[in-house]
């Protein structure tokens, strides 16, 4: 099994694993501010976005980020909501494909951004319900953070359920 199979794998079961009973706009603070929390720790410039259902629940823009991050942000969204998988899964599909994502499935490159950051919001047995993105780093950091940051906020919910 080559790499590309291997990683395609990893983000089938992180999309499978990491799903939501419920998502509210407290849900989105809560990961958006451990997200800044992250960033600020590490040093990292990013911008963040978490939106729900096409409203924007929370955007956060580090000094040193700049408008282009948000073209990313939405270009990268433009493909969850399409495939409903993380753009990472699709940007690793088509490169195991060998494709560009304009020559499997007609869609503008300029308009589609099928590089890693933007994660698909999953409500369990409903659906995709938003994304939370980040733009600013590799792709596949970008991607890394989403992915701990729902972790995170996934084990905590479980824990106070759990002591609730």
């Amino acid at each position: 099994m080559n790499d590309n199979k291997k990683l395609l794998k990893k983000l089938a079961r992180q999309e499978e694993d990491l799903q939501f009973t419920r998502f509210t706009s407290e849900s989105a603070l809560k990961i958006g501010l451990s997200l800044i929390e992250k960033a600020k720790k590490d040093n990292k410039k990013i911008a963040i976005d978490i939106t729900r259902c096409g409203h924007q629940l929370f955007h956060y823009a580090f000094d040193g980020t700049s408008p282009d991050n948000d073209q990313w942000i939405i270009r990268k969204n433009r493909v969850v909501n399409r495939f409903h998988k993380s753009s990472l899964h699709i940007g690793i599909l088509l490169l195991d494909e060998d494709r560009t994502i304009e020559e499997k499935s007609f869609v503008d490159s300029f308009e589609y951004s099928a590089h890693g950051g933007a994660f698909p919001i999953i409500i369990k047995d409903t659906g995709i319900i938003g994304t939370i993105t980040v733009s600013g780093l590799a792709q596949e950091e970008d991607h890394n953070m989403v992915v701990t940051a729902i972790e995170d906020y996934l084990q905590k919910e479980l824990r106070e359920s759990k002591n609730g």
